[in-house]
Order: structure tokens, then sequence, then C-alpha cells
């Protein structure tokens, strides 16, 4: 897979899957612009990239997408590509317990900015675009204590679909649907810095191929469906999930 001068924009691309994915796409000689709400994550990020920059977006927020996408056409002619990857999750609990700010907070990050995404950046895009959003395999085979979170995703897996209907044949859109990793995802569940060897072995217990997901594993996914060798794929949750959608 190669993007040679593709014009590339990551969104939470500060860290775990965000920066595996600008760093795929930049490896492959894409130009990418690295976004995120952390304004530093995402320039150091971009930093080490060969012709890549950097901008602060908060996705919860419209008028930080129309900016962006202006500034992708002075500075790059435009968008072919849009890695729709920035997401929040909630601390694990009881769905009675959690604020109605983050339950509110779920959609606003996990779901809407993929609505903003297609709103102000394929106007910009030429035909053989693609934006691939990350949805969760907890959308499709959820677990207790992230129910909001879940049906967030769920809503993003559906959004995806509809979308991909609207833009075709022009736009695909398509979206992944990772499981478990030893991103900064727990670290907001959980509120622990790094998993323990319980909750580990809890983990991958339900997951055939015997661990959980590298952001690697997920950057190679969305660049799959963002290249040429998908031009048929739109409408599609691609599960990188290791089997457990299965088990």
């Amino acid at each position: 897979m190669r993007f040679d001068g593709k014009r590339v924009i990551v969104t939470g691309g500060a860290s775990g899957f965000g920066r595996a994915i600008s760093e795929g796409f930049a490896e492959r000689g894409a130009r990418v612009m690295v976004t995120d709400i952390d304004a530093e994550g995402a320039a150091t990020v971009a930093k080490g990239l060969d012709g890549a920059e950097s901008f602060r977006l908060d996705v919860t927020e419209e008028a930080p997408h129309a900016e962006l996408a202006q500034l992708m056409v002075d500075t790059w002619g435009g968008i072919d590509i849009v890695a729709a990857n920035a997401g929040f999750a909630h601390r694990m609990g009881p769905t009675s317990d959690i604020p109605t700010e983050e339950f509110d907070l779920m959609w606003a990050v996990n779901t809407r900015s993929v609505y903003f995404a297609a709103k102000h950046f394929t106007p910009h895009m030429p035909p053989g675009g693609s934006i691939v959003s990350t949805a969760s395999i907890g959308g499709k085979r959820p677990r207790p204590g992230l129910t909001p979170y879940n049906t967030s995703k769920a809503a993003t897996i559906m959004l995806t679909r509809g979308l991909a209907e609207e833009f075709a044949p022009d736009i695909r859109i398509n979206c992944v649907a990772p499981v478990a990793s030893e991103t900064r995802f727990f670290e907001r569940a959980t509120g622990l810095e790094s998993m323990t060897d319980e909750m580990r072995a809890g983990v991958v217990e339900g997951i055939p191929m015997g661990r959980m997901s590298d952001p690697v594993d997920v950057a190679n996914a969305v660049m799959y469906l963002a290249s040429d060798e998908a031009g048929f794929l739109t409408g599609v949750c691609l599960d990188v999930d290791g089997g457990r959608s299965i088990s």
C-alpha cells in the first residue's frame, strides 16, 4: 500500500492508534496533518514524520473543522484521506453512576466528530477520497461498565454506513472496530496508569488470537480501507479484534 502525494488528516493523532496511523501513512509517502486536542503532542508526532504538519483540533467543536479544511486547501490544495480516529472513554462503572456530561461527551467526541469530518472535509476531497473512522468492537459486542461508550461506537458504525451510501461513488466511508489495546483508553476507563496482570489476562481470555490489539494492527486496517486496494469497499466496519466478536 502506497500513498505517495496523498493528503491525509488524522484526528486524535498525538498518541495510541492515531500516532500509529499517522506514522503508517507518512512511511508510505503521504503528507499527514496530525491533529489532536493535545497540540504539543500532535506537534511532537509531526516533527518525527517527513512532510507532516500539526493542528490543534478539538473535535467537539465545529468551527475548527472548517478552519482545518481551509488550511488543508491553502497548504496542500485539498484532502484525500481522513482518519477520523479521535475518541474518548468514560470511567468504567454502572451507567446510572456516569455523569450526564460524560454521557454527552461520548457522543460529541466519538460520533458527532465523524459527522463534522464528513460535513467539512468532503467538499475538498476529489473523487476517490476516503474517510475511515475508529469505532470499537464494543459497538457490536458490548461489555458491562462501558454502556455509553459502546453506544456511541455503535452509532458511529451506523453513521459510517449511512454516510457511505450518501457519498458513493465518489468518496468511500468505512470504519474499523478494534478490540482493547493498552492505550490511553484504559487510563481513562480505569483510572490506572497501566493494566494489572489480572486485568490483562481477563481481557485476553476472550480474544481467540491470545493478545490485545496493537496500535499498528489498527493502523494497518485503516490504511487498507483507505487504499486503492480497497477501492470497492464502502460502508464496511472491519473488525480488528483478534476474533473476539466470534468467541
